[in-house]
């Protein structure tokens, strides 16, 4: 555990020194971008990274660490350099940066924030992620865009394949969403966007034991473009998006990619985001959540690359106790439960126990196949006590002897 806290501490000084004013929140969330609608709190008995490090290095105490209020029209930027480790990555050398502000006039909190990274499988990824607020919180701008340059296996269709059947792929990928969401009514939101993927310099290894892959018979193509309108609906009643203690959110996406558009095929999908937290017990910080993910493709033929696959997400969080892509297929469902728990009674430390599990058909017109499990444990250190922004260290376990350790910044959903 010392280690583990020791090694944290060295990754995250630059940041924290870097951001010695803590009268505006310092967010560092590189999962989701934060809408949260921040109020002053007492924090006073809670402790974070932040106090650790002043504990340890300003013994003087000529680094204040001011009661936090409101972030306001001013940005207010965070720079964490970092070293991580998922199983499709290995380790990885990351800079995870943002910008938290509010536009003049609306409460929701707006970002920009980019977890860009180099890796020890000699991937590139670049990431930008934007959540904008304006005109009193009636309008929602969410754009995300990507460059990477991701050598990675896939497995097969289905979630009856093999682990043995790895099959090493490289490719490059540009991705530009954008989305406007508009108030219907309270926290209800609806709206349309644009949405495209290209692939391209897409490359395969083939099957270790020579026979033909799932790939090369789905119909391998070299450039792929998958482009074309989705129409959006949101609900978000959390009480923080961050690290959600109670509240309920849901969201629903449907994609019709047109090939007048650009697209290689046309196809179209649905994905349904269903998110649940309880207080368990009722009177203690302790949380039940619970997540279903369904990824579903309704018509056409998607590119490989584009059918839905586990911890391809936009958030890269479904399906810890796997590599990224173990499962893919033309239809997803999935269903995740996690329940959080303090280890320290200032809130520095917690834990996490969760389980999965998810299913997957293989090409169009077949049927779901065998459910996998996966589940595991972590480690929960706090990196700011006001975002509740926690370091989120896991180590997942699934079939077929499938284990590894995720971390990243943020907690999974």
């Amino acid at each position: 555990m010392k280690k583990i806290i020791t090694t944290v501490l060295t990754l995250i000084l630059p940041v924290l020194l870097f951001a010695q004013d803590k009268s505006t929140i310092v967010l560092t969330q590189s999962r989701r971008n934060d809408t949260l609608e921040v109020s002053r709190q007492d924090t006073s008995a809670q402790k974070d990274l932040y106090d650790v490090i002043k504990r340890i290095f300003n013994k003087k105490g000529s680094v204040s660490n001011k009661a936090t209020n409101v972030i306001g029209t001013k940005p207010v930027f965070s720079i964490l350099p970092a070293v991580g480790y998922t199983l499709q990555t290995k380790f990885a050398v990351t800079l995870a940066g943002n910008v938290a502000f509010r536009l003049e006039g609306n409460k929701r909190i707006s970002t920009i924030t980019s977890n860009s990274a180099y890796t020890q499988n000699k991937q590139i990824i670049i990431p930008l992620q934007s959540n904008i607020w304006v005109s009193g919180d009636k309008f929602n701008f969410i754009g995300d865009i990507k460059y990477y340059k991701y050598p990675q296996s896939t497995f097969g269709l289905g979630s009856n394949s093999k682990a043995t059947n790895e099959n090493p792929m490289d490719y490059t990928l540009f991705r530009f969403y954008e989305t406007i969401l508009t108030r219907i009514a309270g926290n209800l939101y609806a709206g349309a966007g644009f949405i495209f993927d290209h692939h391209f310099g897409v490359t395969e290894t083939g099957n270790p034991d020579g026979s033909v892959s799932d790939y090369s018979l789905y119909g391998p193509q070299s450039s792929t473009i998958s482009s074309g309108a989705t129409l959006n609906v949101l609900y978000d009643i959390r009480d923080n998006s961050i690290n959600p203690s109670s509240g309920f959110y849901s969201s629903i996406q449907y994609r019709d990619n047109k090939k007048f558009l650009g697209s290689t095929t046309p196809w179209q999908s649905l994905i349904v985001d269903i998110r649940k937290y309880f207080r368990l017990p009722g009177t203690s910080h302790n949380v039940l959540a619970l997540w279903s993910y369904n990824w579903l493709t309704l018509g056409g033929k998607p590119p490989y690359l584009d059918l839905p696959a586990n911890t391809w997400d936009q958030y890269n969080g479904t399906g810890r106790g796997y590599i990224q892509g173990r499962f893919r297929g033309t239809k997803m469902v999935y269903f995740e439960s996690e329940y959080r728990f303090g280890l320290t009674r200032n809130g520095l430390l917690g834990g996490v126990v969760f389980t999965n599990a998810e299913t997957f058909s293989a090409g169009p017109g077949t049927d779901l196949q065998k459910i996998q499990p996966g589940y595991g444990a972590g480690l929960r250190v706090k990196l700011n006590k006001v975002s509740k922004t926690n370091i989120a260290i896991d180590y997942g376990l699934g079939s077929q002897g499938s284990k590894g350790i995720f971390v990243a910044v943020g907690e999974i959903f």
